[in-house]
């Protein structure tokens, strides 16, 4: 009798085991791999804008003489120059008179190949393009530029951004003769006769008319009425850049009129476009 039982209690053990390792096999499910999304940015696409536009550069006839090829340089290139002066202070008759001369007015070897109207060479951390040029040594290394006013604009950075130009920007912006000894002074150019060389050009093609220009010293030159004040109220969206083209003058005169020591203006504020007394 006791080994009846004692066999149903190890048939039944046996069956409870079997049954439970069943149940665990039968719930030990394999995880299925899912795809994961990656998501990738799409390429921007850029749509060229009115900057973009290349510079029209006007050529003159292979028979021309150097006045005339100088002239048509400055017909090219007076207009950059002029934009320059506005945002950086550089006069646009020192700008013309060094891409004339360094340029060969357009026709140098190294502006033919590289689009450089200033002899800039590649200097630490230059990563644009760049070709090689026989200089004061063999090969040195220029920058190259896909358009002219691309030149015309480092040109500005250049003697904006280095403490040894700094000098410079004491002068008045008429003061083209100060300008050109400083720029041979600061180590522009190693030349003695560099400042001659651009002084005679400023005066022989008349470049100061474009600082004039800017400077707004050929616009409406009988003095203002006080009793008249001609005044601008800021709007939206202005600056003081945009307002001195619109009224022919530079940024600093502007400035200069209004006691402004910075670029910051606010909507709403009266300035003056001309001197005020007192």
């Amino acid at each position: 009798m006791q080994i009846k039982i004692i066999g149903c209690l190890v048939i039944l053990v046996l069956a409870f085991t079997g049954c439970k390792a069943k149940k665990n096999v039968s719930t030990t499910k394999k995880r299925t791999k899912t795809e994961r999304v990656v998501k990738t940015k799409k390429p921007k696409t850029t749509t060229p804008t009115t900057t973009d536009a290349p510079t029209v550069i006007v050529k003159p006839s292979k028979t021309a003489s150097y006045a005339e090829v100088v002239t048509a340089y400055i017909d090219s290139y007076s207009t950059i120059a002029k934009e320059e002066m506005l945002q950086y202070g550089i006069p646009a008759s020192i700008t013309l008179a060094q891409g004339i001369l360094e340029s060969g007015a357009g026709r140098g070897e190294l502006t033919g190949k590289a689009n450089n109207h200033f002899g800039i060479k590649c200097h630490k951390g230059w990563e644009g393009e760049r070709v090689y040029h026989d200089d004061d040594e063999s090969q040195e290394c220029f920058r190259k530029y896909k358009d002219p006013k691309y030149s015309f604009r480092d040109h500005s950075l250049f003697l904006t951004q280095r403490s040894r130009y700094q000098d410079l920007f004491k002068l008045r912006k008429d003061d083209y003769k100060g300008w050109a000894r400083g720029l041979r002074k600061a180590g522009y150019a190693t030349d003695p006769k560099y400042p001659e060389k651009l002084i005679s050009i400023v005066e022989r093609y008349d470049l100061t008319k474009y600082d004039s220009d800017v400077l707004g010293t050929t616009v409406n030159p009988v003095r203002p009425d006080d009793t008249k004040i001609a005044t601008y109220k800021v709007r939206k969206g202005d600056t003081l850049y945009n307002i001195s083209r619109r009224y022919n003058m530079s940024v600093e005169t502007l400035k200069e009129y209004n006691g402004l020591q910075s670029n910051e203006i606010s909507i709403g504020q009266e300035l003056y476009l001309h001197p005020v007394k007192n």
